[in-house]
This record gives C-alpha cells, structure tokens and sequence, in this order.
C-alpha cells in the first residue's frame, strides 16, 4: 500500500475527489473561497505565550486574514489554545512546534531562514521600521511576536534581521500581544494582496491543504484513506 507522502500530483487529487463524496458542497465551495486568499508570503512566529486568550486569539487572526501557517516556540511555556476563543481556528492552520529543547528559538529561527523568510522582530528598535513603512520586498516575512508581560526575548530581538513597530501617540507603552498580531497582520497581509508580489499559494499546495482541511472534517478519515490506497 502507497503512502500519503508517496503520492503522485495526480492521486492527490483522485484521494481528494474521493473523500469530497463525503463532504457537503457548501463546505468545499468554502474550501475553494478561502484557498484563493490563502498565502505563506506573510507568516507568524509565537515565541513563548502563555495566556490561552491570547495564543487562541492570535491564532485566529491568522486564520481570518489568511496566514497559513503558524511557528509555535515553547520554551517554559506550553501554548494552550483556548477553544471559545480560537472558533476552531486551528483546524484550518497548519501549526509547527518548536519544543524539544530548553530554549527554542534558535531552531525556529533555522527554520524560517532555511524557507527564505526575513525574520522580522515586532518590536521597538533603533533600526525598525514604522508598520507602514514595512518593506514587502524582498522576499517573505516571518513576523515574531513575544510574551504578554515582556516581549520577545533578547535572543530573538538581537538575532532578527528587521524589525517593525506600530505607530503609537498614547501613554501606554504597548498593545496587548493579540492586538498587535492582529494590526500588524492585517497591514501587511493587505499590503502583499495589493501588490505585483506572488503571494498566493501554488495548486500543488492549495492539493495538500484541501486533503489537510477534508481529513479534518470527516470522521474517520484514515480508514476512507486507507480504502482509496489500498486500491492504488
């Protein structure tokens, strides 16, 4: 019997199209609709949260403003999702963990750069970059946001190769962490649709997501899955 990972482009899509006969038309031309906005151009990386309220709520902004995947460092904090917050938000994310070690930041640092993002520090700094000035060129941007209480950690600032901030006029120092990932993401996630960049995702992963999300929402996936190969 195949693997999942051993499939071609084209068996992809016959096991898609098979698990599709149990799925509702109304869902999958939701799958279509939100696809077409999906982008890996602009992505988040949650360094060390805490507060289920605030990771569920990040979570979901990333999911409504299309930002597919989520990097997740747990160093001497778990993240805990919240699901009155999160609205399942994470069933349509594709979300990495960065955990196995003391402190985690390095590893995901290796990984967005191995993808060829910038990684870019959300944080006051002598040579940041106001939000709406943020240069969208070149290439993609990994945005990392910290901990409720004290940000991002001193590692991750002195280690990111940008940095961004929000334009504030108030006496308070800072928005809450939720709140900040949302301005921020929204701004550049409607920037990037603005412009001339390829910013949607290629069919080949558009394929991998869709049997991701179909997987997600049928029960007992695996043995329909498991039928399907078995024929191949």
């Amino acid at each position: 019997m195949k693997q999942l990972s051993e499939l071609t482009r084209e068996e992809k899509q016959q096991l898609f199209e098979y698990l599709a006969g149990f799925i509702t038309s109304n869902k999958l031309n939701q799958f279509e609709n939100v696809l077409e906005y999906r982008t890996r151009y602009v992505t988040a990386g949650i360094e060390n949260i805490y507060q289920p309220q605030n990771a569920s709520a990040v979570l979901r902004t990333c999911d409504l403003f299309g930002v597919q995947d989520v990097h997740i460092v747990e160093n001497n904090n778990e993240y805990r999702v919240n699901p009155q917050v999160a609205l399942g938000a994470s069933k349509w994310l594709n979300m990495y963990y960065y955990n196995e070690g003391d402190f985690n930041t390095p590893a995901l640092y290796d990984a967005l750069r191995s993808q060829n993002y910038r990684v870019v520090a959300t944080t006051p700094h002598r040579h940041d970059y106001s939000l709406d000035e943020f240069p969208l060129e070149p290439g993609p941007v990994a945005l990392m946001f910290g901990t409720e209480m004290e940000g991002l950690s001193d590692w991750a600032i002195e280690n990111a190769d940008e940095f961004v901030r929000i334009p504030m006029y108030g006496f308070t120092e800072s928005f809450n962490i939720s709140v900040s990932a949302a301005l921020i993401i929204r701004e550049l996630t409607e920037r990037v649709r603005r412009s001339d960049i390829q910013w949607q995702l290629p069919e080949e992963k558009k394929m991998d997501i869709r049997l991701e999300w179909a997987r997600r929402v049928i029960k007992r996936s695996d043995l329909l899955e498991r039928e399907f190969l078995n024929r191949l």
